[in-house]
């Protein structure tokens, strides 16, 4: 079955507050936005990689290609003013069946043994949705008044998200809501059912200035690949 990973990287990185956007920025001596795309080909060299850019920065991305000699093919789509628009860009240079996973940029600290699982099970159940339990305790705040949640039903979702093709190309085609922020709520709302698994614990988004060290903490540790069961 083929296979594609698009890897959203349209945002300009405001919180970051930074020169370039956050995707862009240097960690470990090279653009963040380079580890999830390596882990990809790593994963499977003959896998599609798309990657959405902000079409500001599509020439920046052509620097940091030749910068890094990138020597294995990517593609590269304008991205759009949503996340939606940028993945339905993505999904429209994809013409066969298969799966795609759904990246943000701004995750690099995945590897090879957490995307294989999430393809053979997105195989089995048309889609794989990661996410990890919380281990804080969590209020809902109503009003002037509080409850107390109860955290072992709630998950926080990651991604890549690796879905069917096709199933995730009849999803696009809704009109855009606002609480598509990821790929499980588009496919969701189009009436498909969502297979969890557990996510990767150090799979973290980066999105203030001192992710960014713990990132590099985390890579230099490996610790994004320990612990990675399925959700009972």
């Amino acid at each position: 079955m083929k296979k594609y990973a698009i890897i959203v990287a349209g945002g300009t990185g405001s919180r970051m507050k930074g020169d370039v956007p956050k995707q862009f920025m240097l960690l470990g001596g090279k653009p963040v936005i380079l580890y999830s795309i390596e882990a990809f080909h790593e994963y499977d060299p003959s896998l599609q990689i798309i990657v959405v850019v902000h079409p500001d920065y599509i020439d920046y991305w052509n620097g940091l290609c030749l910068e890094y000699k990138i020597a294995f093919l990517v593609q590269i789509v304008p991205g759009g003013e949503t996340r939606f628009e940028s993945v339905k860009n993505g999904l429209g240079v994809i013409e066969d069946e298969g799966l795609v996973a759904v990246h943000d940029a701004a995750r690099p600290v995945i590897n090879v043994e957490f995307l294989g699982r999430l393809y053979s099970e997105a195989l089995d159940f048309g889609n794989a949705i990661p996410g990890i339990q919380l281990n804080e305790t969590i209020r809902a705040i109503e009003g002037d008044n509080s409850r107390q949640i109860d955290r072992s039903t709630l998950r926080v979702m990651q991604t890549p998200q690796v879905i069917k093709i096709s199933e995730l190309k009849q999803a696009y085609k809704q009109f855009y809501k606002p609480n598509f922020t990821d790929d499980a709520a588009v496919i969701e709302s189009a009436g498909f059912h969502l297979h969890l698994t557990e996510g990767l614990k150090g799979n973290i988004k980066i999105t203030h200035p001192q992710d960014i060290i713990l990132a590099e903490v985390l890579l230099k540790m490996n610790l994004y690949s320990a612990d990675i069961h399925h959700v009972k």
